[in-house]
């Protein structure tokens, strides 16, 4: 008997468990979606139902498929975007003419279909692929579809959707970006095929071109960087004669990821799912940086991110305008140095690694090869550039040919990337320049002898000169050379016992504080005026040599915005600099202190220094101040002037928070000041950074903009920090700027990982992988 009863539990635990883990994903012409129920795709992946923006006060409800294993309902396809439905009246059904319609309380239809075809058993399935389709059920070919989501998309893109033209019914599947983050309707933000010519993928304003891919070259698109071999998309572009359309799948069935267009941003991201975080995390962005805005640099401009200015005229070409292009308004463009004589013959130069120019009157020839599509383009003078249409394989292939004026060029500096370019000019400026390469290298034949004449001795001198150093060990002797030293810098030299009175012999009343090198005493010398001594502590590490590069280069960098050098002192082991003593301290005096800070108003300014060449170098000894160190100098030794750039960006990061990047404390996190704020800015609210006087009395625009510009100057890797030169272009303009990546020392209780970049050829913004994590709708 106790047999049967727990068999007979058992059978209805395994019934009750089989139907509650059975999903619905169709309904047929009998049934109906009401809201509150939902579908779900047979593999889990995908549901279908009404919803309302998460940030929406309103009543407003939309159908719409959504992620269903995401806990923020990342919504990726909506039917009725024009026309929402207020409050919870909305139904979903199958007419008997096998056209879906989306009604309100059964009466007025919101949302219909336009399938004209009529079946007897119509049944709408939303699939794993997140594709609802409507199909005959007596078919037995799944894959007829009478209609589907896929070619009616929202902003989103999933992996098997394809966005192109079909040629045949001239059929226009595209891309628009929700109005806001509140509104689904269309905005203004579109992605989809380019037709003329050669075609490429498009990211219009309007109707405005705003982006440009490039030409599909084979391997990829001639104005996107090679992402071939990233572990979780493949991707295709299809164009033969009935259809033309990008594509792309997931390498694994486990893996996530879509493209969406953001119409705040005026961008179209890529996101990957992080399944440990439940984030969506930033693969890439388009536009990625400067040189991305279409024809930028206007006709015959060559976009290079890597230089500045960032537009420079293609070889062959000077400024239409010179002076306005040096005011940085290139729209006039560039045009030949030398006129175009196609009768006498002219020249085409090569211009290697660039995104192909616009297609504004273009000709194509997918069989000719390169010589003969050079044939075919000298011929016709109008023809201004030509190149292979697909690189891939030896030599290439195709042929594509541009008339008039070359726009939307962008220079890349890896030999992966990009294409080369044939451009025409006339014959006299190659001849010119040959002429002039055989003339310089004449001319600095003897040159370069001499110099190598005069760097030997120069060795020889340094050689016997040190070694007598080494041999000299009278310390009177090193006292005048050191002095010696610091009057050829046109400094003064104090003496020892005038800085002993003048700060009472250290004492510790004139104690100012303390850095990483030594005491800072305030003085007053004999005639009244003050100063402040910095005494360098015998036990810092840092040797005569330290010093006397401390005092050439800041003796170099006499600005208003920076305390004065008046001298030094050297006595035996004695090192002292003596500056301008300022009254009301350093800056950190104000930011810091909860009063004095909100003296100062958003406008105060700040120095400004343009950088040199990049140089990189290694040393064995650290200098400088803990918390404002670049981790590869702090940990490795490895400096470069984009060390320098990391600390500036610590100091920006400072001043807008009002706080100190060592010994940050916050008491709902962890971890310091730069993990703080970039923690803010990945969750959308980059203001909170803002101690709450300046975000209320400060330019909230210029406010958003430092910080931005603040974490792109202490992202982890040097290469991906802007120069100095850039830092300040970017705090004096209105620019557009790349994303920031992920900063260094960002959890201060973890081992600093000096691991390369994804891309080693990738400068700020332009790694297709990117660490960041985004919350995305």
């Amino acid at each position: 008997m106790k047999m049967g009863f727990y068999f007979y539990i058992v059978c209805c635990f395994l019934i009750f468990f089989s139907k509650a883990s059975t999903t619905i994903d169709t309904i047929s012409r009998s049934e109906s979606l009401t809201d509150g129920k939902t579908l779900v795709s047979n593999g889990g992946s995908f549901a279908l139902g009404f919803f309302s923006p998460d940030t929406s006060n309103s009543n407003n409800r939309y159908l719409g498929i959504w992620y269903h294993n995401d806990p923020n309902q990342t919504v990726v396809w909506v039917a009725n975007r024009i026309n929402p439905i207020n409050g919870s009246t909305g139904v979903l059904k199958i007419e008997s003419s096998g056209k879906i319609v989306l009604q309100v309380q059964n009466t007025t239809a919101v949302w219909s279909t336009n399938s004209t075809v009529s079946v007897e058993d119509p049944v709408l399935q939303l699939l794993d692929s997140g594709n609802l389709v409507l199909r005959d059920g007596n078919d037995i070919n799944p894959e007829n579809h009478l209609w589907q989501s896929f070619d009616y998309p929202s902003d989103t893109m999933l992996p098997g959707m394809k966005i192109g033209v079909d040629l045949r019914t001239s059929f226009d599947r595209r891309l628009s970006a929700w109005k806001n983050w509140d509104d689904p309707s269309p905005g203004d933000l579109t992605y989809g095929v380019e037709l003329e010519g050669s075609p490429e993928m498009v990211l219009m304003k309007g109707l405005e071109k705003y982006y440009l891919t490039g030409l599909w070259i084979g391997s990829g698109f001639s104005g996107v960087r090679d992402v071939r071999s990233n572990p979780i998309f493949d991707y295709d572009f299809v164009w033969n004669e009935t259809e033309i359309y990008f594509t792309f799948s997931l390498k694994s069935k486990s893996l996530m990821s879509r493209v969406v267009l953001n119409q705040t941003e005026s961008v179209r991201k890529r996101y990957t799912w992080n399944p440990e975080s439940q984030t969506w995390e930033l693969f890439s962005m388009r536009p990625s940086d400067y040189c991305d805005r279409y024809g930028l640099c206007g006709p015959n401009g060559n976009c290079d991110y890597n230089k500045l200015p960032v537009c420079q005229c293609l070889t062959g070409f000077r400024p239409k305008w010179p002076k306005r292009w040096n005011t940085s308004e290139y729209s006039g463009g560039c045009i030949h140095i030398k006129p175009l004589n196609c009768q006498t013959g002219d020249e085409f130069i090569t211009i290697r690694r660039v995104k192909s120019p616009a297609i504004t009157n273009p000709w194509v020839h997918k069989t000719m090869n390169l010589k003969e599509c050079k044939a075919e383009c000298s011929r016709n003078c109008s023809c201004m550039a030509y190149s292979n249409l697909d690189v891939t394989g030896g030599d290439g292939s195709g042929c594509a040919m541009w008339f008039g004026d070359l726009v939307d060029i962008k220079q890349f500096q890896s030999d992966s990337d990009g294409m080369d370019l044939y451009i025409r000019v006339s014959a006299s400026e190659t001849e010119l320049k040959k002429k002039a390469k055989v003339k310089l290298a004449i001319i600095l034949a003897p040159v370069i002898a001499a110099l190598l004449g005069l760097l030997l001795v120069v060795c020889y001198i340094r050689g016997t000169r040190r070694k007598l150093e080494d041999e000299v060990e009278d310390k009177n002797l090193e006292d005048k050379e050191n002095k010696d030293e610091n009057e050829d810098m046109e400094l003064a030299v104090f003496e020892f016992d005038t800085i002993i009175q003048a700060t009472d012999t250290f004492s510790f009343r004139n104690k100012l504080g303390e850095g990483g090198f030594g005491p800072v005493y305030k003085g007053t010398l004999a005639n009244g005026q003050e100063i402040a001594v910095k005494r360098l502590s015998k036990s810092s590490g840092q040797g005569l040599n330290e010093f006397k590069n401390e005092v050439k280069l800041i003796a170099k960098l006499q600005h208003r915005n920076l305390v004065r050098l008046l001298g030094c002192c050297i006595h035996g082991e004695e090192r002292m600099l003596v500056y301008e003593y300022m009254p009301n301290g350093s800056l950190d005096s104000f930011i810091f202190d909860q009063t004095r800070r909100e003296e100062l108003t958003w406008y105060f300014g700040m120095a400004r220094t343009f950088g040199g060449d990049q140089t990189e170098a290694n040393t064995n000894k650290i200098v400088g101040t803990y918390g404002y160190m670049a981790p590869e100098y702090a940990i490795d030794g490895l400096f470069s002037v984009k060390s320098d750039v990391f600390s500036f960006g610590i100091v920006l990061l400072e001043v807008i928070s009002g706080r100190k990047n060592r010994g940050f404390y916050h008491a709902n996190q962890s971890g310091n000041l730069i993990e703080h704020i970039w923690r803010l800015w990945t969750e959308g609210k980059p203001s909170d950074a803002a101690y709450e006087f300046l975000a209320e009395t400060g330019d909230v625009p210029e406010l958003l903009r430092s910080i931005h510009i603040s974490l792109l100057c202490v992202q982890q890797h040097p290469e991906e920090r802007p120069s100095m030169s850039s830092v300040v272009l970017m705090l004096g303009s209105h620019n557009e700027l790349p994303s920031p990546k992920q900063p260094g020392f960002l959890f201060y209780n973890k081992p600093f990982e000096a691991y390369p970049s994804p891309d080693n050829n990738e400068s700020s913004s332009r790694n297709e992988i990117s660490l960041s994590t985004f919350e995305a709708r």
